[in-house]
């Protein structure tokens, strides 16, 4: 008799794991929501920045704005995670989102007053936001997925969140499409992004923490209570000397520290206006195609976690030195002294910038995952994870921040280049031997503890009725 009752419970919980994916308390659910919030702030912010300057003519407000956000950002990416962990998903989300819809605020401000220091203003606020968002985002990313399938859910995410890129880039493009000689973008184009952005802040509340998440398997995410200050402060230090978050570190200083040469030198002086818009179009949808390839490879290619990830960091580096040598053949014609002719998308030169500024899409997304991935493999449990995410935005934006200078105080463009090749060649093989010392193939990290819970049936059972 008992028997057959723990066959049925068996039964029943195998039941419940295939018909319930789409719970709204999933994971599959929680990781489009934190997605859609991303399309909505984040990746309107993308297409508002990769127009090139901001969409104005000069791009000096929309650096020095940029330089202050990632400054901000800096500081508030690492503090984002414990910000995080002691606040809630809600509160730390709602709050960045709110930065976003301000920034775009102070360009439309600025198409008519042409006084950058609300937009500088703007940008910092922003910055603090965005390493609240962006923290949370890593710790529901990495954290709320089962530990086999990290690159499949980013990669999902990946995919949602540049498609708001590519919405955003639809925006400009359309509302700007009979100016071909107009050098900034009209009012309508900063209230469209403001617009999704506000629902963004919505959204947020969709978001539920993760001791309210269980896996198809029964498994809740974690079952670890929110912390104190005093614990995250602590926490926050040690990052600095752990030696895993150290090898990150080129690979995170890389990877937005080229987005001030692509947007502002490739995109912003080899186009017009409207196919600038276009153009990220294409720059964001090649970024939803480039995560879902790398989340195939990262999860799916071979039996060893290990392996995977030799692969894809593989791929990613043999990819990302072809296209950063057509760049380099790109970049010899012209520099600041010699400017290119403004090519529009129906002249017949358009076709070989396009591809090239479409592979940088491509590259991008792939080797975000990439570290993503990397990142999600080191431990499973939200805080963390949460933690890890915040140190790499953190150390992310501090390269972006220089970066934004960098193209402000007119470095070569040539000398951009060579840079950011090389700071992305120089982080492969250091991910190389994180994988190799840290990943475990039996998808157990050091970092893993009885953080993980499984759920009592009585759970399952109300959580079921609750959601289903």
């Amino acid at each position: 008799m008992d028997l057959d009752v723990g066959a049925a419970d068996e039964e029943s919980g195998t039941q419940l794991s295939r018909k319930s994916r789409f719970r709204y308390n999933s994971p599959l659910v929680q990781v489009t929501l934190i997605g859609l919030v991303c399309f909505c702030c984040p990746g309107m912010f993308n297409a508002l920045s990769g127009m090139g300057g901001g969409g104005q003519v000069d791009p000096t407000a929309a650096n020095n704005a940029n330089t202050a956000l990632y400054t901000t950002f800096a500081v508030f990416g690492i503090l984002g995670g414990g910000i995080y962990n002691i606040l809630g998903p809600h509160l730390t989300l709602a709050a960045g989102c709110s930065t976003y819809v301000l920034y775009a605020g102070s360009f439309l401000y600025y198409n008519h007053h042409q006084h950058q220091d609300f937009a500088i203003a703007a940008g910092a606020l922003l910055g603090i936001g965005a390493g609240l968002l962006w923290a949370g985002e890593g710790a529901i990313m990495t954290s709320y997925p089962p530990s086999n399938r990290k690159g499949t859910y980013i990669s999902l995410f990946w995919s949602i969140f540049n498609m708001g890129g590519v919405i955003g880039g639809l925006i400009p493009f359309i509302l700007n499409y009979n100016r071909s000689e107009a050098a900034s973008v009209n009012d309508a184009t900063y209230i469209g992004f403001m617009c999704f952005m506000s629902a963004g802040i919505l959204l947020s509340f969709a978001i539920l923490p993760p001791d309210q998440v269980v896996r198809d398997d029964g498994t809740r995410c974690t079952n670890v209570k929110y912390s104190s200050v005093s614990t995250e402060a602590a926490e926050i230090l040690k990052l600095f000397l752990n030696w895993k978050m150290l090898l990150i570190v080129p690979a995170a200083w890389a990877s937005n520290f080229f987005y001030s040469y692509q947007f502002n030198n490739v995109n912003g002086l080899l186009f017009n206006l409207r196919t600038r818009g276009l153009n990220n179009v294409f720059y964001w949808g090649a970024q939803m195609l480039g995560s879902i390839g790398i989340g195939y490879i990262l999860d799916f290619s071979f039996q060893s976690m290990r392996t995977r990830g030799f692969v894809g960091i593989g791929v990613v580096s043999l990819l990302g030195t072809a296209i950063w040598g057509g760049g380099l053949a790109n970049q010899l014609p012209y520099s600041h002294d010699h400017p290119p002719k403004k090519l529009d998308f129906k002249e017949s030169a358009f076709a070989g910038p396009f591809v090239l500024y479409f592979s940088y899409g491509l590259l991008d997304a792939m080797f975000q995952s990439m570290v993503y991935w990397v990142i999600g493999a080191l431990a499973d449990d939200s805080q963390t994870l949460s933690r890890y995410s915040g140190f790499y935005k953190g150390v992310q934006s501090a390269g972006a921040a220089v970066a934004w200078q960098v193209d402000t105080h007119k470095v070569p463009l040539l000398s951009q280049l060579i840079v950011n090749w090389s700071l992305t060649t120089v982080s492969y093989p250091l991910l190389v031997l994180l994988v190799m010392l840290a990943v475990k193939d039996e998808n157990k990290t050091e970092d893993e503890t009885v953080k993980e819970a499984t759920v009592p049936s009585s759970n399952k059972d109300i959580t079921t009725a609750k959601f289903t």
